[in-house]
């Protein structure tokens, strides 16, 4: 599979370093932002590929962040990440565009399976529209 990028948004710290680190191994372009806002502003800098979404953050939450993200880049994918108090949320996250959701603390491999599929979906989006590819986007 050819390289994408990823946006990771947590307010957990640690496991955004721990995540981005195992993914950049995997070669997959990751970055971090530990707020809703600083994400929206990294995506507006350079839009990524899939976004990984915490639902529960503090300021604006997962579900504001992703509708706002729809709205802006429609076919960037994002990929819910929830706490089991928190399943309801993830799910209405799906009725607002998200592409699916994983549950904390997410498996490695369950993420890479996500994050494949939901580039592929991207991919597979843009071509049909005509976007060409995200690099034409920027």
């Amino acid at each position: 599979m050819e390289e994408f990028s990823v946006l990771l948004v947590d307010d957990e710290e640690d496991f955004l370093r721990t995540i981005i680190k195992r993914l950049s191994k995997r070669g997959i372009r990751a970055q971090g932002a530990s707020r809703g806002e600083q994400a929206l502003a990294m995506l507006a800098e350079e839009p990524r590929d899939v976004v990984v979404l915490d639902v529960k953050m503090p300021g604006m939450d997962g579900i504001e962040v992703l509708k706002r993200i729809k709205a802006q880049w429609p076919t960037t994918e994002v990929i819910m990440l929830t706490g089991h108090a928190s399943i309801d949320a993830a799910m209405q996250g799906m009725g607002c565009g998200a592409f699916d959701y994983l549950m904390k603390p997410a498996d490695l491999e369950d993420l890479l399976y996500k994050l494949e599929d939901a580039y592929r979906k991207k991919s597979l989006n843009e071509r049909r529209q005509g976007n060409g590819t995200p690099a034409d986007q920027a």
